[in-house]
């Protein structure tokens, strides 16, 4: 039975294991068979299998941990509001690594359906992670 607990739950393990964890290998235990991902770029498929390239690309270019600072639930909607630490190792939007470190806020809204996340939606500020990268790869710092 989906009940609040049980979404809220769900949705905070899928981000510890599957984002955070990489542990794809139990994508079917959170993720509905007609899974949704409205929040991927075109060029992905909307569902598990563009979830997981999404994640990879995300993780070739940043070691990233997502911890969830507020989540909200009420019937089969759960809202979380994340912080997302990243150290950059990889190129993004053109930018050359330098092990910059940056974080960002974002959303996510899931629909949970028979104990799985059925869709998501997400709302992350890249145009502020690009900043705080751009901005650390400019000059050096002259300690005094």
């Amino acid at each position: 039975m989906d009940t609040p607990a049980n979404s809220r739950t769900i949705v905070a393990h899928f981000i510890e294991n599957i984002w955070n964890k990489n542990r794809f290998d139990t994508l079917d235990d959170y993720l509905h068979p007609e899974f949704i991902d409205h929040s991927l770029p075109a060029s992905f498929p909307a569902n598990q299998q563009g979830l997981k390239q999404w994640i990879l690309a995300t993780s070739a270019a940043f070691e990233h941990k997502t911890g969830i600072e507020e989540q909200v639930t009420e019937g089969d909607t759960v809202m979380i509001k994340f912080t997302m630490q990243v150290r950059q190792i990889g190129i993004w939007r053109g930018i050359e690594p330098i092990g910059a470190e940056a974080s960002v806020v974002g959303y996510r809204c899931f629909k949970v359906t028979d104990g799985r996340i059925r869709e998501h939606w997400a709302l992350l500020d890249g145009n502020s992670l690009e900043n705080q990268l751009r901005n650390s790869t400019h000059g050096c710092k002259i300690q005094v």
